[in-house]
């Protein structure tokens, strides 16, 4: 399981929640066959889901972000609920590039930047708040601080981070993002800003193995920052037989008929965690009686 905790200075002013996704990245990687440059991505991608679901108000809260770059592994998305349960998807989980020259994973090739970030937010509202920005450099982090800067006027600093050993293996996965909340305070942010720019890369925090409650203090030291709470969170799909019937009778008459004709069994295979659910020609035959013409 993940780990999220999220912290608050004393006058309220700054706000950083931060998640050790270790285990998720590792079950995303599991999951999908990803090589690694693909999992690098698609773990950052939901860490910041996971951190961006938890600042969600209502348990029936859902939080989507999904990239499209133009790049060799295609969109890929993020679903997480207000706890930081998340899951995701990607188009192409297998791609193989050089790494830079520094030897460090090229998640911005294997994502790219001719494209754009779309945030989803389901919050029980009439229709789901939508929001979209250019990609600045597929690096992911970049991304999503940009986001918050252009469409919610938010200014947030994010930091994603997946350490691999030497045969690919994920040793650690982890990720903060520290969010200023108005108003604003002056002294607050000089601090902040002395803050990161003395705190270590994202990597070296994992080489060091600081722990969610060490970053998230460290980002607010000197704020007089208290620890608001803590939860474990994970990958979590959450489909099931019954919701994939639900969407096979969405698809009308018609359809269902033209399946039912054209071959023996229909095969529908979720994208988040790969469960594949069989429905026979009487499976599908009976879903037609449910279904409006």
């Amino acid at each position: 399981m993940g780990k999220i905790v999220r912290t608050l200075s004393e006058d309220g002013s700054v706000l950083c929640a931060a998640l050790d996704s270790t285990d998720i990245v590792r079950e995303i990687a599991k999951m999908h066959g990803s090589s690694p440059v693909v999992t690098a991505a698609l773990g950052r991608l939901s860490t910041a889901a996971a951190m961006m679901g938890a600042m969600l108000k209502y348990k029936d809260d859902e939080l989507t972000l999904r990239i499209n770059g133009s790049g060799p592994c295609g969109t890929l998305t993020a679903v997480s609920d207000y706890r930081g349960n998340v899951k995701c998807s990607v188009s192409n989980p297998v791609v193989n590039i050089p790494t830079k020259p520094d030897g460090s994973l090229d998640v911005e090739t294997a994502v790219g930047c001719d494209g754009s970030l779309t945030v989803i937010k389901d919050m029980e509202l009439k229709e789901p708040y939508c929001g979209q920005v250019p990609l600045v450099s597929g690096n992911i982090a970049e991304d999503i601080t940009s986001y918050y800067a252009i469409s919610e006027q938010l200014p947030t600093v994010v930091a994603l981070g997946i350490s691999f050993g030497e045969r690919a293996e994920i040793e650690a996965a982890a990720g903060f993002m520290v969010q200023i909340v108005p108003p604003v305070m002056d002294k607050a942010v000089e601090i902040l800003e002395r803050n990161l720019s003395n705190m270590d890369d994202i990597s070296a925090m994992l080489e060091k193995h600081l722990t969610p409650e060490d970053i998230a203090m460290t980002a607010l030291s000197g704020l007089g920052a208290e620890i608001l709470d803590s939860w474990e969170c994970g990958y979590f799909c959450g489909c099931s037989r019954e919701k994939t019937e639900q969407i096979l009778v969405s698809l009308g008459r018609e359809e269902i008929e033209k399946l039912i004709k054209e071959q023996k069994e229909t095969e529908v295979c979720c994208h988040f965690c790969n469960k594949k659910y069989i429905f026979s020609a009487d499976d599908m035959s009976k879903l037609l009686k449910e279904t409006k013409s």
